[in-house]
């Protein structure tokens, strides 16, 4: 396959991917935002966009901007701001102008799913977003984006084309849930009383879950009280569910095994360490360690294996690039 057309298929599926993360993450802010008072103030307004901004690693460059949080305007940026390219509108226009550069590549189904996204999304306006509701507008984008697998699932050929999707789909989803974990259990509570910092943890464990449609899945698998470490163990080391750690390294080892075929290959080695590391850990370990120690670790490796997914399947520095 040609590095052009690899590399585009790689970032279409990172972009489909992204913008389904984005509109997860928003809807994390905005549940969070709708704590009462009660349970801890300073968990609520603001603090909760902040901490999506840094969760991007988008907080310096608002605040350059735009100066100081205001719920609205971080909604805005993270959907409809083209200068940001992890916002929704220039994720779904970069993934759109992807496919068409890849029309022979892609399926017409699929490119014509993710153009009648762009088309939708084109037209709207943040009134219109008010209108409408934001979490009725980001269920919107969880379906388009989920619509776009769902076309690539029973249209394309398993070819090279399709692996380079799943590969970009999985690099992508484990950045956004190492990123997602790291802001959301890495800020202790201090200063609250033990029945406050009970509740505030509840209500705040209990939004992550519903933001990553893992809620459902927890009670059915744990039966009992929402703790940080079930729900460590759940988003990090379960390889059954769709948006852990151990199901995206999985499938990343899968697919540069695929791509690689017999050869001797770097990447996946690398893979084949990340997914060793969450296949084979224990949650008690990954908590004896620090669970920030260990997430800092993770996102190094995983920085380091798209780097050499760059060099050796795509042969693009800009494979990196955010």
């Amino acid at each position: 396959m040609l590095c052009r057309t690899a590399s585009d298929l790689y970032w279409l599926s990172r972009h489909v991917e992204r913008l389904d993360n984005t509109a997860r993450l928003l809807d994390l802010a905005h549940r969070i935002a709708l704590l009462p008072d009660r349970v801890g103030a300073q968990r609520g307004g603001a603090a909760s966009w902040g901490r999506a901004l840094d969760a991007m690693g988008l907080a310096e460059e608002y605040a350059r901007r735009h100066g100081a949080l205001d719920p609205a305007r971080v909604a805005q940026y993270l959907i409809f701001d083209e200068a940001n390219p992890s916002s929704i509108r220039a994720c779904v226009h970069a993934a759109r102008e992807s496919g068409r550069s890849q029309r022979g590549a892609i399926t017409a189904e699929m490119y014509e799913d993710l153009n009648a996204s762009w088309l939708r999304l084109r037209d709207l306006d943040w009134d219109q977003v008010v209108a409408q509701g934001l979490p009725q507008f980001l269920d919107w984008v969880k379906r388009r984006s989920g619509s776009f697998r769902g076309t690539t699932l029973g249209t394309m050929a398993r070819n090279e084309g399709y692996e380079f999707l799943r590969l970009g789909t999985f690099v992508e989803r484990a950045d956004f849930g190492v990123r997602l974990l790291d802001v959301n259990f890495g800020e202790p509570h201090f200063g609250e009383p033990p029945e406050a910092r009970s509740a505030v943890e509840y209500y705040q464990l209990s939004a992550l879950l519903q933001a990553l449609s893992a809620f459902e899945s927890f009670r059915k698998i744990y039966k009992d009280v929402i703790t940080p470490l079930r729900v460590a163990e759940l988003m990090i080391l379960r390889a059954d569910m769709p948006r852990s750690l151990a199901m995206c390294t999985g499938a990343i080892l899968s697919v540069l095994e695929a791509l690689a075929g017999r050869g001797r290959s770097e990447a996946v080695r690398q893979a084949g360490m990340l997914a060793a590391g969450t296949r084979y850990a224990r949650i008690d370990e990954v908590y004896g360690e620090g669970i920030q120690h260990y997430l800092a670790r993770f996102m190094g490796r995983l920085y380091r294996l798209t780097e050499q997914i760059g060099r050796e399947f795509i042969m693009s520095t800009d494979v990196v690039a955010a």
